[in-house]
């Protein structure tokens, strides 16, 4: 189907999933560039094709818009040439070890902490309710795909560490009284890491039966918090 007019409905409706809030409303979220897509469709995630380029053809509804509609919907500078509307992961039973979040705010820092999940066999992440959106297009972008391989929850956290199943053990950072990670041998880990300036919460560091630190020179302090995530996800994943 080929839409030329920018007051079209469907665009209009596809504007709107530039915002959080419409894409909380209708479930949707755009993700751009021709390998995300790729993952996307193999998940079976895709509900329609945007493009500019006549050449290209999909299995799903596909609509050929002009360049100045791209423009509209694109969040990069220079343009793409495909989009694709998706609808949001479903939440899944949890399984396997989770990586749970604090209040991360920045979007590279979440796209790490996705990709190492994948990476490092960390099944299931869970977001605290104040955790940058997970379908912000920086954190999909970042993600290079791999954040459609996880089971993804966004909930309140507090209450969600205190009914995990007591086979897990919950993990958090302590640079100054923590133990080494490489002491935490148990299978089911839940690792919780908090903001990138404040840290874990109180409240939530309380509920954690652990905590652990990364040695490190004496020179730096702390890590960047996608790094110190990935970095512990990597010395539970070879234990």
């Amino acid at each position: 189907m080929e839409i030329t007019s920018s007051s079209n409905e469907k665009v209009k409706a596809w504007q709107k999933l530039k915002q959080k809030k419409y894409r909380d409303l209708e479930g949707l979220f755009l993700i751009e560039d021709e390998h995300l897509i790729s993952e996307a469709l193999n998940h079976h995630l895709v509900k329609e094709i945007i493009t500019n380029d006549s050449s290209l053809t999909y299995s799903v509804p596909t609509y050929y818009v002009s360049e100045h509609i791209m423009k509209l919907l694109t969040d990069q500078v220079s343009g793409a040439k495909v989009i694709g509307v998706c609808e949001k992961m479903k939440e899944k039973e949890i399984k396997g070890n989770l990586i749970i979040l604090d209040n991360i705010q920045d979007p590279g820092n979440l796209g790490t902490i996705i990709r190492s999940a994948v990476a490092f066999n960390f099944e299931t992440l869970v977001l605290s309710s104040e955790t940058v959106d997970i379908y912000n297009p920086k954190v999909i972008r970042a993600t290079e795909g791999m954040l459609f391989n996880l089971n993804i929850i966004r909930t309140d956290i507090v209450p969600f560490l205190k009914n995990l199943d007591s086979t897990y053990l919950k993990v958090t950072t302590d640079v100054k009284k923590g133990k080494d990670i490489k002491e935490i041998k148990e299978e089911n880990i839940a690792l919780v890491i908090g903001n990138e300036g404040q840290g874990v919460r109180e409240e939530v560091a309380s509920l954690c039966d652990e905590k652990v630190h990364l040695e490190m020179t004496k020179i730096c302090e702390s890590l960047n918090a996608g790094v110190s995530a990935s970095i512990l996800m990597y010395e539970v994943f070879h234990g």
